[in-house]
């Protein structure tokens, strides 16, 4: 991807009445990692994240509540969903709300397009409907219920009995678009990732594709239907668009265009609606589909899907408090290969954490800067004859910024870690090798030593840049320790493995551990 080009990426619209777990977290710092990094490499970077407000689960938990709908979404989103930003250190574009009146007015912009187009016709409708996915359920997904619930038909997800709904809707006309989505498919291969979701996507659309009803009336908690002020546009198609009116769609066509299209990534079990569903209404709009959607696994928790209503949801500042920020993006960006399912155990997380952040890389912060105030006062030396050693050092310092950058584009940033960790490992190894506390003692050695110091210091110079996107705050006070003037966000992240870029004379502060001891009741 050439610098300077658009790279626009979106979480999905969380819906608020579910508090943030570790689930939503994982989803939101990928993205954000993702951004950074294209940021930093000198793209046109745009990251939105946002909330999903309207649908009948909502009504429903607000009147369980005692308050209005937009009352208890105000709520929701001041109390959990803007703090968890901050608890996760994202740095977003910008967030969504899909009660926004720059989102309802859109929404109903494009909608009536749809309709003047013919993509949308009145119907009758009747079929089982799941409150939590706020869906009609295909038949796949409908299971009988056992124990309180024998005798009904539930919802393969949620467990929960289906409601049988029937009401005059309008529909759209989502079968006419299965050929173009198959050949979509076809000729751009990674418009779905990973393999395993492209072949579950087409495999559905193969199948057959039926219309898709996007009105409601039984209920008035939405945006109206411009031309029918009775019914309510179904939550899925207006919480979709948020992507499009989000950079401008109907309101800033400058904007639409520098930005859209996206990149979608969205866990797996919203795959269908994001590479199905909203293609086909983006194409019946005469728009662009979006540059791909990406579907990350599911995170496990003793063996089950994370969820509030299962118990095993595990709110992020849970493990911020005691571990960071850092460590918990760390973490799950490096433990989980992105796209496959992922078990989160907090003796997994414990043990990274000393082992790969404490013990590997804050330790090599720590003693290279401490080594280089006491042999050289705190003033980086000059490197003099390269050995086939450190010759290799700056090797595997390239290939990791190469490796890293290529990871990213694929959408895998636990490669990219694992290729930045390699300089971790090798320096560390190095260090060791060259006894830099041994050298020290033979004043014939000094050039050698300010060899091996340099070397170390301009490893950790290109580990602050490349580990930036993932650890924003520990790289920060990494940079500031090596002696570097202006932001660390401001370094060309695609220049990073460059050797020679810590200037010898450079004044090194030493640095507190950068990952403390974890003390653990």
């Amino acid at each position: 991807m050439s610098t300077g080009q658009s790279f626009y990426i979106t979480t999905p619209i969380y819906y608020p009445s579910d508090l943030p777990h570790i689930g939503h977290g994982y989803t939101t710092v990928a993205v954000d990692a993702l951004a950074r990094w294209h940021r930093q490499a000198g793209d046109d970077t745009w990251m939105l994240t946002g909330t999903d407000e309207h649908g009948q689960k909502m009504l429903r938990a607000a009147a369980a509540n005692g308050v209005t709908p937009q009352e208890w979404v105000d709520r929701l989103v001041t109390e959990s969903w803007f703090p968890l930003l901050r608890t996760l250190d994202v740095a977003n574009d910008d967030f969504i709300r899909t009660t926004q009146p720059r989102h309802e007015e859109r929404v109903q912009e494009f909608v009536k397009a749809l309709y003047d187009r013919g993509y949308i016709y009145a119907g009758e409708y009747e079929a089982l409907y799941c409150v939590g996915c706020e869906e009609f359920k295909p038949e796949a997904e409908i299971v009988d219920g056992t124990g309180a619930f024998e005798g009904l038909k539930v919802c393969a997800i949620h467990s929960k009995p289906l409601e049988l709904l029937q009401e005059k809707n309008y529909f759209f006309k989502l079968s006419e678009f299965q050929d173009k989505l198959l050949e979509l498919y076809k000729t751009e291969p990674d418009f779905v990732r990973p393999e395993s979701a492209r072949n579950e996507v087409v495999s559905f659309v193969r199948s057959g594709l039926k219309d898709l009803s996007i009105s409601r009336s039984a209920f008035d908690w939405g945006i109206t239907v411009p031309w029918d002020p009775s019914h309510v546009i179904y939550v899925w198609v207006d919480a979709l668009l948020n992507y499009a009116t989000a950079v401008g769609y109907g309101t800033d066509p400058a904007q639409f265009e520098r930005r859209w299209p996206a990149y979608h990534v969205v866990g797996k079990d919203i795959l269908r609606f994001h590479a199905v569903i909203w293609p086909a209404m983006l194409m019946a709009a005469g728009l662009d589909v979006p540059r791909g959607v990406f579907a990350h696994g599911w995170l496990l928790v003793g063996g089950e899907k994370m969820s509030k209503s299962k118990l095993t949801g595990i709110a992020p500042t849970e493990i911020t408090d005691v571990f960071g920020s850092d460590a918990y993006r760390f973490y799950f960006l490096s433990a989980i290969a992105f796209g496959q399912d992922g078990s989160f155990s907090w003796e997994d997380l414990s043990a990274r954490y000393q082992a790969e952040l404490a013990n590997g890389f804050g330790n090599l912060a720590s003693r290279t800067t401490a080594m280089i105030e006491k042999y050289f006062e705190g003033v980086v030396p000059p490197a003099s004859e390269d050995t086939d050693g450190d010759r290799e050092i700056q090797r595997i310092v390239a290939d990791a910024a190469t490796g890293a950058d290529a990871a990213m584009e694929r959408f895998r940033p636990d490669e990219a870690i694992a290729a930045i960790w390699t300089i971790v490992d090798a320096l560390n190894g190095y260090i060791t090798e060259n006894a830099p506390w041994a050298l020290a003692k033979d004043p014939a050695q000094r050039p050698r030593l300010g060899t091996v110091l340099y070397t170390a210091a301009e490893g950790l110079r290109a580990l602050a840049v490349l580990l930036s996107p993932f650890m924003p705050e520990a790289t920060q006070k990494l940079w500031i320790a090596l002696g570097h003037a202006g932001r660390l966000q401001d370094q060309p992240l695609r220049e990073a493995g460059a050797w020679g870029v810590l200037v010898p004379g450079t004044s090194v502060n030493g640095i507190a551990p950068l990952f403390p001891r974890v003390e653990q009741a």
